[in-house]
């Protein structure tokens, strides 16, 4: 007999991923929302996929998560973000899972970067396994604001087949949010390691662009490879000088009230990307 599972995600103004991430989702018994007050058409869109909305500030990935999961009526859980959308191949290898799961209290879903409408099977944001079914009974949800983790009790099984997440929209998004990330890697750092060095700034492009481009093997993914590789370097390269900045008094980048958007949930200046501000 399958097991009835209730898919899970938390929202902010994700109109633009939600119906194709809701699309995947019909075999689901229910899908829970929990909306951090969207402004756009994403309240709308779960409504039309009959989907139970609820709402909650957003404190952290962790608590709102938590909080999800415990609106959820069965035990199987499948928690995404609004951005990750389930491959047909990896529904089908899901529903077959859930007839009959045995002693597995969750599953490892691999998952794979898109990016400028490539998908990236190469590289360090490609092939990366994810918990994203779980049975909630043998599952404790971490509670942090950013990294959350789903701590399985149990054997857990690797699938096969991938989630692929579409984590930009466009260069447009990339670059508005590596200027947000790279002030809020800043200040995380600043103040915590020697004072920022000069000889670190002017070889912090070619050093980075040689570990994500050659290392990382994204010249394997082509041209979008190499864009990506130049813009992850140009993040950490801008993040030096602003921490050099602050250690140096000459600007303030935050004023603490800057919102931020990653995985369809805004937060403040404590939320930041999860790979880039912990890449270092």
């Amino acid at each position: 007999m399958k097991e009835k599972v209730s898919a899970v995600i938390i929202t902010f103004n994700e109109a633009t991923n939600l119906v194709r991430t809701l699309n995947q989702l019909d075999w689901c018994d229910e899908i829970i929302i929990v909306d951090s007050y969207s402004n756009d058409n994403t309240v709308a869109i779960c409504l039309e996929y009959g989907c139970k909305i609820f709402y909650k500030p957003f404190d952290g990935y962790g608590e709102q998560k938590q909080y999800a999961i415990g609106k959820a009526a069965n035990d199987w859980i499948l928690c995404l973000d609004a951005d990750e959308y389930l491959t047909p191949k990896l529904v089908k290898e899901l529903q077959e899972e859930l007839k009959d799961t045995g002693n597995y209290r969750g599953y490892r879903i691999p998952m794979n970067l898109v990016f400028r409408g490539q998908e990236f099977k190469y590289g360090k944001e490609s092939s990366r396994y994810f918990v994203r079914l779980f049975n909630r009974k043998y599952t404790v949800v971490g509670g942090e604001k950013v990294h959350e983790k789903f701590e399985v009790f149990g054997r857990v099984k690797k699938l096969k087949h991938i989630i692929l997440h579409y984590s930009y929209r466009d260069i447009r998004q990339y670059i508005s949010k590596l200027n947000s990330y790279s002030t809020l890697g800043a200040e995380i750092n600043a103040g915590r390691r020697r004072p920022m060095s000069q000889l670190l700034i002017f070889f912090a492009i070619p050093f980075y662009f040689f570990k994500y481009y050659f290392k990382e093997r994204n010249f394997l993914n082509g041209k979008n490879g190499f864009y990506w590789s130049v813009l992850c370097s140009f993040y950490h390269f801008t993040k030096y000088i602003k921490i050099q900045d602050i250690e140096r008094g000459d600007t303030e980048y935050n004023d603490g009230s800057t919102n931020i958007v990653k995985g369809g949930v805004e937060g403040k200046k404590s939320v930041f990307l999860v790979s880039m501000v912990s890449d270092e």
